[in-house]
């Protein structure tokens, strides 16, 4: 039944840290929390945890009602994004060590730590100790030591934040199995879109302590609820700026427009709030349905082979993002192609009316 939050809040004084959060985090597959430092990701992990206790709603795990249930006596494993071990441990016995505190017999300890280290390539390191490991050594530790415990709540605070690159790739290709056959909740905290979308399974978008849309990863990318979706679920930031409808035509500015899509055609004329993603714009042509969109160049990012390119169309800041090296100079007035096939559209609410 996983983990269940029912209308869950924390307030401290007179700051609300969290604010009515109610959804249903799945068993099947990850549960990713998404959203920048500070929206509320670790609190609401530490509630999930009991950790903290809600100052309003319930949490329950498969059918139980565990609110008031202290930690010590909850199913639950925590990774953080630090390398936390006992440093005056081996590896072996940090991944031991809950174990050891659950009394379980020696011979059960051993299959245990000895299972997890071979599926974490950690057996060679049993009787190093943490000083003695890389970063991902260290972090394959803590995610062992959650491992071993067969708990029912797994809680992955960006345990992949500190990593260098590759290390990240791996470890974010072996997490999924790690789990896989598992009968247990993880739930995932990263402040990266792509991480999300990497990772797959169902994705809850938090902004200021608010969960704003919970569902299907991929859904919540395609289709974000409202604008603050759309913004968290989007690096480089999604573009935003207000348009007009005129019978056919979606205005952008005096020199910019293009046909209103078919979702559209019945809405009345007025403005509304496009979105248009990075990846949509491009200084050449890059897609079946484009619009040309001229701008000066603020500043141009370019990393390996990708450009990321941030100008000036009208008063408003846009950013491109497209495959290649495009050297455009500061200043430069450089014509942009987009992509208006897959634009998001807004009322002036912010809610998502059609793509």
């Amino acid at each position: 039944m996983g983990l269940q939050l029912k209308n869950v809040e924390l307030r401290v004084g007179a700051e609300t840290h969290i604010h009515d959060v109610s959804i249903d985090l799945q068993e099947d597959g990850f549960n990713i929390l998404l959203g920048t430092t500070l929206a509320g990701k670790t609190t609401l992990m530490r509630l999930m945890a009991g950790l903290e206790k809600p100052t309003a709603g319930e949490i329950w795990s498969d059918g139980v009602n565990v609110t008031d249930v202290a930690v010590q006596k909850r199913n639950v494993a925590m990774v953080h994004q630090q390398f936390i071990n006992y440093p005056n441990m081996t590896v072996y016995e940090n991944i031991a060590s809950p174990l050891r505190v659950a009394g379980l017999p020696g011979a059960e300890i051993r299959d245990r730590v000895e299972a997890a280290a071979d599926l974490l390539k950690l057996t060679p390191m049993l009787q190093r100790n943490p000083a003695e490991l890389s970063g991902g050594q260290q972090q394959r530790t803590a995610l062992a030591r959650a491992l071993v415990k067969y708990a029912e709540l797994i809680l992955l605070d960006e345990p992949l934040a500190n990593l260098d690159y590759k290390l990240r790739e791996e470890l974010r290709d072996e997490l999924p199995k790690l789990f896989a056959d598992r009968r247990c909740t993880v739930v995932y905290a990263t402040s990266e879109p792509t991480e999300a979308l990497l990772l797959g399974g169902h994705t809850a978008t938090l902004h200021e302590g608010r969960v704003t849309q919970f569902g299907p990863t991929s859904q919540i990318y395609r289709a974000p609820a409202d604008v603050i979706t759309a913004q968290v679920f989007s690096d480089p930031p999604i573009n935003v700026a207000p348009v007009t409808k005129q019978a056919d035509q979606i205005v952008l500015s005096d020199d910019v427009r293009w046909h209103t899509p078919a979702a559209l055609d019945g809405l009345p004329d007025g403005s509304y709030t496009v979105g248009i993603r990075p990846h949509l714009i491009a200084p050449q042509v890059n897609g079946a349905q484009t619009t040309a969109i001229e701008g000066t160049v603020l500043i141009t990012e370019l990393s390996g082979s990708e450009s990321v390119i941030h100008f000036d169309h009208d008063g408003h800041s846009w950013v491109s993002q497209s495959h290649g090296i495009h050297a455009l100079e500061v200043g430069q007035t450089t014509r942009f192609q987009m992509d208006v096939a897959h634009c998001l559209y807004f009322d002036t609410d912010g809610r998502l009316l059609a793509r």
